[in-house]
């Protein structure tokens, strides 16, 4: 059981190879997800203001498994997870024609946006259709990166205006692209799997720190870490990459 959308993707989507950036690849899915959410009564912005409740996302797991390029016709599909505890598992699959492109599942906390208060997946039921897990054997593992790890800084990012959403805290979808920012050099490479773990948000005028690391192995890979001014780990990722 799953919920669906298609879609044209744009010009604007893709890099300088023609290639579909990774941050637009993750618009697509949850703009989905959001569509499915109003649809079924629940939109989000009611969700906000009117409950004072907020979905956090706290890690996702992306496999890309061929590159999309401009105005191709695309199907994304969603479902959720039947799960217990406070954490609201989300699956996406996007489809050209019968291909599949990429498969992603996303991990997602529902907090009270008053008190901060974590609310568990019971205590929150709607009407979705819910399906099984993915063969997540094809996806990256969850990131985890020792706090000894040794890692160059590469950079600083500062949270601006255009990074925003309605917590005014960096939206989940542009770190992809800011990751790709700090990489040596995206030119004639695309991405083919992502995992990203959300540990803290990172507010308007926040300067991160972002330091890179290369992971041994066959392909090209590398980890990822932002650092808030105060010291707190905003995101662990790791990224690889292949060749077009």
């Amino acid at each position: 059981m799953y919920y669906s959308q298609t879609y044209k993707t744009k010009w604007h989507d893709t890099d300088g190879d023609g290639v579909m950036r990774p941050s637009a690849l993750l618009v697509y899915m949850q703009e989905t997800a959001n569509l499915q959410c109003r649809e079924y009564g629940m939109d989000l912005n009611d969700l906000h203001h009117k409950e004072g409740k907020g979905f956090l996302l706290s890690r996702m797991m992306v496999k890309v498994f061929t590159p999309l390029r401009a105005y191709e016709d695309i199907e994304v599909r969603t479902w959720c997870i039947d799960n217990k505890g406070y954490n609201f598992i989300r699956c996406f699959s996007v489809h050209r024609g019968d291909e599949t492109v990429a498969l992603a599942v996303s991990h997602w906390a529902l907090v009270d946006v008053r008190d901060g208060k974590m609310i568990r997946t019971t205590d929150f039921r709607r009407d979705f259709p819910y399906g099984e897990l993915p063969d997540e054997s094809v996806l990256p593992c969850r990131i985890r990166i020792p706090a000894s790890r040794e890692m160059e800084t590469v950079g600083e990012r500062r949270i601006v205006y255009s990074d925003l959403d309605f917590n005014r805290h960096m939206n989940n979808t542009k770190y992809p692209d800011m990751i790709c920012d700090f990489l040596p050099s995206m030119d004639g490479k695309w991405i083919t799997t992502l995992s990203l773990s959300y540990l803290r948000e990172a507010a308007f005028g926040d300067a991160l720190t972002v330091s890179r690391a290369p992971v041994d192995g066959d392909g090209e890979a590398y980890q990822i870490r932002t650092t808030r001014p105060d010291g707190a780990v905003c995101l662990e990722a790791e990224i690889g990459l292949a060749g077009i």
